[in-house]
């Protein structure tokens, strides 16, 4: 898509891992099944985000820490932003350690950029509950955004197109507007320099290197096909 000739790719992945820094375990004693679950982290998005920043030779920026320590996706104001676990007392010392600087890092990369199509990688629990998700993969955008908009409707219909039997649908099962990364983003770049994605896979799909592999691929085969060399 020609529209789109000059913007730079930048790749983040902000529910990378499960991991609870040594300083933080004892606030999540004994509940290792929860920080193994779509609560703790997005399995096989960091997969996903790693295998594009390779083919794409474009800059990743990787959350370090779980969603329930401090989410890298939410604002600073949500609620929540940390988990129960998380006393008032620790809520400051973990958004200075780790959400502000990567936010700000992540910023500082787009700014030094002239446009930037930036895809936010992340994955979504099958059931919720007690709802199933009915779609393997889609992407978030602000449909005031005409260029998301347009970016977003291309890349689905691609893979409607080209991959057989993969569900994939816009804003769903969240929608792109609601707070988040790409949200924040919006506020503080013009839409003519900012394009901000998110795209949600079904963790039905994407847990297991082979899943991930595969949904990699057809990401990526499906960004070829519409973002301009």
């Amino acid at each position: 898509m020609a529209r789109f000739k000059g913007y730079a790719l930048v790749i983040t992945c902000e529910h990378a891992t499960n991991k609870i820094p040594a300083r933080y375990a004892s606030l999540f004693r004994g509940v290792d099944e929860l920080l193994s679950s779509h609560r703790g982290w997005d399995p096989g998005a960091l997969s996903v985000a790693k295998h594009l920043a390779k083919a794409f030779d474009a800059p990743l920026f990787v959350g370090q820490v779980s969603r329930l320590l401090v989410d890298l996706n939410r604002s600073d104001w949500h609620p929540k932003l940390c988990s129960d676990r998380v006393p008032a007392s620790v809520r400051a010392e973990v958004l200075a350690r780790y959400h502000r600087p990567y936010r700000e890092d992540v910023e500082r990369a787009i700014r030094k950029r002239r446009r930037v199509v930036h895809l936010s990688i992340h994955s979504f629990t099958p059931v919720l509950d007690g709802a199933l998700r009915n779609c393997d993969a889609s992407f978030l955008y602000d449909p005031q955004r005409p260029r998301e908009q347009e970016l977003a409707i291309a890349l689905r219909d691609w893979l409607r197109q080209n991959v057989q039997g993969l569900r994939v649908r816009r804003n769903y099962p969240y929608v792109g507007y609601s707070d988040g990364f790409t949200t924040h983003l919006r506020k503080e770049l013009p839409a003519s320099r900012y394009v901000g994605l998110e795209w949600e896979m079904n963790q039905a799909l994407s847990l297991g290197q082979a899943g991930a592999r595969k949904l990699a691929r057809v990401l990526e085969a499906a960004l070829r096909a519409v973002l301009p060399a």
